[in-house]
């Protein structure tokens, strides 16, 4: 029963987040997270405590306030009633997932890019992506939206389902509530995401403050990263793509990337759909020379965004799948 109950509310978070995508709002738990965020890190720098020191007291700080705050509204909410508190546990894992607003966004580059408008295409792809897009043309537009589709499927989607369903496993084993348990660790994960986003800068003013948010984000996405792989295989499979070529160029340039995670989604989109991604890339602060991920050619259309939706959607379905038959068959 137990099992079933945090089974159910995961499913209804994804089919939520497929049909309405991320609410917008000011009160969306990731947009306080992220006010916490900025406030918290003004304290600290103004009282000098802009290291190292300073950040890991601000990871602390920022995951304690909001994990914390979390269980004490969940608590009021389950004296109030039963349905009451599993729905505030819905209403936070319909928030973290973001599947839906990641297509959505791909789809606007597209229409932009297919109407011709490579301005609104270049002001699609820069809500989304750091590079300096002033200078992308439609391919490198393209090229952009296809790396930022591989690395947020796992940080807006596969990563925040891991650690829910991690949590859920975890908590019948130590005997505690498996849907509250995976909602904090879910959190916790959105938490170390947000501090990524926005103290995680490898800049003189971020290097030593942002660097626990930063080890933290990429801790947590290590193994998401890698069931990555698994995941888009299988979606692959029934998407029409090159799922051995996809799995081929993964174990030979996953780890050519930068980030300790993001070469692995985007090894994997780049050798299924024969395209080449990374590259040199302009930045605000100057041009990155970034290694090449696949083998095709890097002059890839709106047509593989697409493509890549379609493969991303697919593959979001199989891991829903995935993580819910481990969860029955581990407990």
């Amino acid at each position: 029963m137990i099992v079933l109950e945090s089974t159910v509310v995961i499913w209804l978070a994804f089919i939520l987040d497929l049909f309405f995508g991320d609410p917008r709002y000011r009160l969306h738990p990731i947009r306080v997270i992220g006010q916490c965020v900025t406030i918290f890190t003004g304290i600290l720098r103004r009282a000098g405590l802009d290291g190292k020191g300073g950040g890991i007291l601000l990871v602390l700080i920022v995951q304690s306030a909001s994990v914390g705050t979390y269980l004490v509204v969940r608590l009021v909410a389950q004296q109030l009633h039963l349905i009451v508190g599993l729905g505030f546990d819905l209403f936070i894992c319909y928030s973290c997932l973001s599947l839906k607003d990641l297509m959505e966004h791909a789809k606007r580059v597209v229409l932009a890019l297919e109407a011709g408008n490579l301005p609104e295409a270049r002001k699609r792809i820069a809500m989304v992506v750091g590079r300096d897009v002033r200078w992308l043309d439609e391919k490198g537009v393209s090229r952009a939206a296809l790396e930022t589709q591989a690395e947020n499927f796992v940080d807006g989607f596969l990563s925040p389902l891991f650690w829910y369903m991690t949590g859920a496993i975890l908590a019948c084993y130590l005997g505690v509530s498996p849907v509250i348990t995976g909602v904090s660790l879910m959190l916790a994960f959105k938490v170390a995401s947000t501090l990524d986003s926005m103290v995680g800068y490898r800049t003189p003013e971020f290097l030593n403050f942002g660097r626990a948010g930063a080890r933290l984000d990429d801790v947590m996405n290590f193994v998401p990263a890698r069931l990555s792989v698994v995941i888009l295989f299988a979606g692959a499979l029934i998407s029409g793509v090159h799922p051995l070529d996809g799995i081929r160029v993964a174990f030979r340039d996953r780890l050519k990337h930068e980030s300790p995670n993001a070469g692995h989604p985007e090894s994997f989109v780049a050798g299924a759909l024969h395209v080449s991604l990374g590259g040199p890339t302009r930045y605000p602060d100057g041009i990155k020379d970034k290694p090449w991920l696949g083998e095709g050619s890097p002059d890839a259309g709106p047509e593989k965004i697409r493509t890549t939706n379609t493969l991303l959607i697919r593959s979001g379905w199989i891991a829903m799948v995935f993580f819910s038959a481990a969860s029955i068959l581990l407990v």
